[in-house]
């Protein structure tokens, strides 16, 4: 365990007026998420640009006062983030690990976010309820597909948070998206400098559309 370094530049500019709650979260992830296991110990050099602004950034793809969906949060990425950083938002932690979950509750209470924690996987929720569903390293995005668009409402995405293979991944998916006429797929980057991040992003059409 390490202590969570400096705020970059970058980070006053993407987290504004959040920035302060934005470092006592660093510290978090750099203390009691690695203590339980839940990041490991390496990480700590990389929180700023990979975990809190490259999960921040995301913010850029995300209409104003959407319900977010964070899917399989773990320890509470991107959706942490993204709420620090916007604050307009409604964001949910989704995450079926108990201790996981504890993680979660211990974090919003202690950064007074309001931020609703649910235990659940994703065959728990409503179909067609979610309006934005954002994911990170959950699965790929050929079994995302699969997982996540019977949960959009009309008009809702799904941004899946992808690396170096996001391109094979997309091709990978082809064959899942088939079943979804008129969806519309892009690879979208999101961040800039070290802190980018590639973003698959899958829109259901609205209902004056039709969807499945």
């Amino acid at each position: 365990m390490s202590a969570a370094p400096a705020p970059p530049p970058a980070a006053e500019r993407v987290f504004s007026t959040g920035l302060s709650v934005a470092v006592r979260y660093a510290s978090l992830l750099c203390g009691a998420a690695v203590e339980r296991g839940l990041l490991g110990p390496r990480e700590s050099d990389r929180v700023w640009p990979r975990h809190l602004l490259g999960s921040a950034v995301l913010g850029e793809l995300v209409p104003r006062d959407a319900a977010v969906v964070d899917l399989g949060s773990g320890a509470g990425l991107p959706g942490i983030p993204l709420a620090i950083a916007r604050p307009d938002l409604a964001v949910t932690l989704v995450e079926p690990m108990l201790r996981r979950v504890r993680f979660l509750e211990q974090v919003t209470a202690t950064l007074d976010l309001p931020v609703r924690v649910l235990r659940a996987r994703a065959q728990d929720l409503p179909r067609g309820g979610s309006q934005i569903v954002v994911v990170r390293a959950v699965a790929p995005l050929s079994e995302l597909v699969e997982l996540v668009l019977p949960l959009l409402q009309p008009g809702g995405e799904l941004l899946a948070v992808k690396g170096d293979r996001a391109e094979e991944e997309m091709a990978a998916a082809a064959d899942a998206l088939r079943s979804w006429p008129n969806v519309r797929v892009s690879l979208d980057s999101c961040g800039e400098g070290e802190h980018t991040v590639r973003v698959a992003r899958i829109a259901l059409p609205g209902n004056d559309q039709g969807v499945r």
